[in-house]
């Protein structure tokens, strides 16, 4: 298997966990390359509107995740990671709530998920990977040598959504947020294939009363723990 060769660290949650930003330090700390999965579905989202395909169309669903031109460009943790669909840079319109709630309906298909499968597993390259999502630990790399899982309520997860949004210029309004972040909840819980759950081996970590520097500061004591790091 693939991660027992290369060390795995999977860091899932559900939407505004922090999660992203956190992959994104311990990548950057650790020299490590990073799969952001959930991009993988928000472009797949943005290129199956871009091409007018049905999201109700599995299987052009699916034949689009196989043959998606998708890469990403992984600068440093504080610029984050550009994502490039087709050539063109999409960094900003899959982060809308449109974009994510699109996203959430497409991996809730079997056959897009399996057509994305191999795809994720062939992001592990040494030294490392940090791969953050909903089902990395559960799913994609049952044997990563690390797994966390990053939660936070609701009402927190909504809040970071809105002043996220709204420093980036996009207009918001946070009830509206707070119920697509619960609707999104549960499908992400409820779907048939890959629900969103902690691993069984997996350290959970909530993150509403922390900062984001204090949830990395507990992940890299379980690294150390584990042997995890820079030599």
């Amino acid at each position: 298997m693939i991660e027992q060769q290369v060390p795995v660290i999977t860091i899932d949650g559900p939407s505004g966990s922090g999660k992203g930003t956190l992959a994104k330090l311990i990548a950057t700390e650790l020299g490590f390359a990073l799969l952001d999965s959930g991009a993988l579905y928000r472009v797949l989202g943005q290129a199956a509107l871009k091409h007018s395909v049905a999201l109700d169309d599995e299987a052009a669903l699916a034949a689009a995740a196989e043959s998606l031109d998708l890469r990403f460009e992984v600068s440093d943790a504080e610029e984050g990671v550009k994502v490039i669909l087709e050539g063109d840079d999409v960094s900003r319109q899959i982060r809308t709530e449109q974009a994510g709630a699109t996203a959430s309906v497409v991996a809730a298909i079997p056959a897009v998920r399996t057509a994305l499968l191999q795809r994720q597993r062939d992001f592990a390259s040494l030294p490392g990977l940090v791969a953050d999502g909903r089902d990395m630990g559960t799913v994609v790399f049952p044997r990563a040598a690390a797994k966390f899982f990053l939660t936070a309520s609701a009402e927190e997860r909504a809040q970071r959504r809105y002043k996220q949004l709204i420093e980036k210029g996009f207009d918001a309004s946070l009830p509206v947020i707070l119920e697509e972040v619960k609707a999104r909840d549960a499908r992400d819980m409820g779907r048939a294939v890959a629900p969103l759950k902690p691993a069984e081996d997996a350290l959970v970590l909530d993150s509403t009363q922390l900062s984001i520097e204090q949830v990395r500061e507990q992940v890299v004591e379980q690294l150390n723990r584990l042997g995890i790091g820079r030599a």
